[in-house]
């Protein structure tokens, strides 16, 4: 009787850690974040930022891109005024006018709506 006993509390305690799992699979900030400040979660980011990279660089189809993070909510606004969007963080080596690589360098994009709406450390 004990052994079955011991059995259902295993039993359960695996489910409850199968249940919380599956409960992260999309991260926290999403799940909280004002869709209306924020806009929509943009599941796929990678694309965006993609086509939006295809605006900003000189030979877009060399670019070679390490990605950090999932997208997070974040606020980008100065001086009191708010700039609401997911912020995704990469790396980005591609060829500068020379046809050389660049190196590496840190990047960001402010997502909303399905669109990068700011872009940094591109000089602006």
């Amino acid at each position: 009787m004990k052994a079955l006993l011991l059995l259902v509390c295993a039993f359960a305690v695996g489910m409850s850690a199968i249940l919380n799992l599956s409960a992260e699979t999309q991260p926290a900030e999403t799940q909280t974040a004002d869709t209306q400040a924020y806009g929509p979660y943009p599941t796929n980011y990678k694309e965006i930022v993609m086509k939006w990279l295809d605006t900003q660089l000189i030979d877009a189809g060399s670019a070679r891109i390490e990605w950090g993070s999932d997208p997070k909510p974040a606020d980008l606004g100065t001086k009191g005024e708010h700039l609401y969007g997911y912020l995704v963080n990469f790396k980005v080596n591609a060829r500068n006018r020379f046809g050389a690589y660049t190196g590496m360098q840190s990047h960001g994009a402010l997502i909303r709506n399905g669109e990068v709406f700011k872009g940094l450390g591109f000089g602006y």
